[in-house]
């Protein structure tokens, strides 16, 4: 059985990260705890004026190949896998002249921070660590007489632990543990994720992932789901990587949602102009842009007030007072831009309920990376749909070219129609939606609800006809048969946007023509299931 409490006689430290690194080897120094040390981490200690003992006088061999070699030798691995409830193994230390190491503190060469700078191979090569996950696991495997610290975050419960027990609990041992398993685990993630990429393998035979929890939840998308909220390499700028100013804390359809959000507003350049996109559900129900943002967040309001309500709302660009001033007389979940001006904030802070988010940049829309969704037994892996519409391939395939209007408008609701649930359709008009239909099982459908929802917009506002007249419809994927064009057509839509490829392309082509209006193939659809 292991051991009850353990009181740590000597401790093994060597860290890359020197964060707090002197305060924690005087703690121990002052509790009569040891301390054996490699390189830079000993010549820390020994500035803070502690007595440090070399790992190469531990072991009797010097370090060799600029530090590649050091801690791998029996007389550090032996201290830290004996199994003090085995008097064989006791017996063996002794016999041997080896001491037990009972505290090992390590964290790990800075490989993913190297990948993320853009190191050279060779550089982030030298990066992999080979003696610091050797040592984690072997004292994660004996945390029955061993505990292992890997982040500096948790120095200070390593020190609260000896101070509170005057020694090292069973519970706080397993604890560590599985935290320094979990950190191996990461890191060979992120070490095998390079090599495969560095090595082209595109499909490789294992894949993993890798988080960090950021946050617990109260339920997930339903209360009787339990949840949490997990970070990863945090290379793309995005909710996960967000600053929150106020509110309650993120549920995770608040997450989802807001995720969406930011991924769809991203597509319109902060120097193109100001665009707003409202979210609900995942889906876009308003997008536009404008001369300024308060008009941007009005005219996509005006597409569907309704859905709006108790949405998500993202900026391209900073959010500013009178944007703000407008947006918090609807109630809004959350308000996500890349920054804010003070006059904002202040004005935001009058509603306390409202979650507050700045993510610093926007993500990059033609970003590569890699989407998991999990199905019953496995995972599916793709590429992010970051497909970019190249506008010289765009082929006109009706009587009548687009004008440079219809042009504009077929593009922004390309643009959008990624974004929203298949089947997809969005009809847009002088730079904003004003009808969205999604996620019915019949392409026609979501053209018929597309249309409806802009009817009822336009009786709302008084309007003498109805938004999608002269408007551009666009459609993620092709369409199977003449009807979702006619159902375009009976709505007054005046340019189709598709990607064609349907065998019944020609029927399509022939009704556009019948009807008078122009159609463009883009040889690209955008599927979001």
């Amino acid at each position: 059985m292991p051991n009850a409490l353990i009181a740590p006689r000597r401790a093994l430290l060597s860290v890359s990260d020197k964060t707090g690194l002197a305060e924690l080897g005087s703690a121990l120094a002052a509790r009569d705890v040891e301390l054996v040390s490699t390189g830079g981490t000993a010549e820390v200690l020994r500035k803070a004026g502690l007595t440090v003992r070399d790992v190469s006088d531990l072991t009797g061999f010097p370090e060799l190949m600029d530090g590649r070699v050091k801690t791998l030798h029996p007389a550090v691995h032996a201290g830290l896998l004996a199994d003090r409830n085995i008097p064989a193994h006791l017996a063996a230390l002794d016999e041997h002249g080896l001491d037990q190491i009972d505290i090992l503190v390590v964290n790990l060469y800075p490989f993913e921070a190297a990948v993320a700078r853009g190191a050279s191979a060779a550089e982030i090569i030298e990066n992999i660590d080979i003696g610091g996950p050797a040592m984690i696991r072997a004292a994660a495997k004996n945390h029955g007489g061993v505990v292992v610290v890997t982040e500096a975050e948790d120095y200070a419960a390593l020190l609260n632990e000896l101070e509170t027990n005057n020694g090292l609990t069973p519970d706080f041992r397993a604890r560590q543990a599985a935290r320094a398993y979990a950190r191996t685990a990461a890191y060979d993630v992120a070490v095998s994720t390079w090599m495969a990429d560095h090595a082209g393998d595109e499909t490789p035979l294992r894949r993993s992932i890798s988080a960090t929890r950021v946050q617990s939840m109260r339920y997930g998308e339903n209360p009787h789901q339990s949840a949490a909220f997990y970070r990863n390499d945090g290379q793309r700028p995005g909710v996960a990587s967000a600053k929150q100013h106020q509110g309650k804390a993120l549920s995770y359809n608040n997450i989802n949602d807001t995720d969406a959000a930011i991924e769809l507003v991203a597509e319109f350049d902060p120097g193109s102009g100001p665009a707003v996109a409202i979210i609900k559900h995942a889906n876009p129900c308003g997008v536009a842009q404008a001369s300024t943002l308060v008009e941007a967040y009005e005219a996509a309001f005006d597409c569907d007030r309704t859905s709006a309500f108790g949405g998500i709302v993202a900026l391209n660009q900073t959010l500013d007072a009178e944007a703000a001033a407008r947006i918090v007389k609807v109630f809004t979940e959350v308000i996500a831009a890349p920054d804010m001006t003070p006059e904002a904030a202040e004005i935001l802070a009058s509603k306390p309920n409202i979650r507050v988010l700045t993510t610093g940049a926007l993500p990059n829309p033609a970003q590569v990376g890699l989407v998991w969704r999990p199905v019953s037994g496995g995972y599916l892996v793709q590429d992010r749909d970051n497909g970019q519409l190249d506008t010289s391939q765009i082929n006109v395939v009706t009587e009548r070219a687009p004008t440079p209007l219809e042009m504009a408008d077929m593009l922004f609701a390309w643009r959008v129609v990624k974004h929203v649930k298949s089947n997809a359709i969005v009809y847009a008009l002088d730079g904003r939606t004003v009808g969205i239909g999604a996620g019915q099982m019949s392409r026609v459908d979501s053209a018929r609800i597309a249309a409806r929802k802009a009817q009822d917009m336009s009786d709302t506002l008084g309007l003498a006809e109805p938004l999608t007249e002269g408007a551009a419809m666009a459609s993620d994927a092709f369409f199977p048969f003449a009807d979702g064009l006619i159902a375009a057509v009976e709505a007054g839509a005046s340019a189709v946007i598709q990607p064609g490829g349907s065998i019944r392309d020609a029927e399509v082509v022939e009704a556009a023509n019948a009807a008078g209006i122009a159609m463009v193939f883009t040889g690209m659809r955008h599927f979001r299931h």
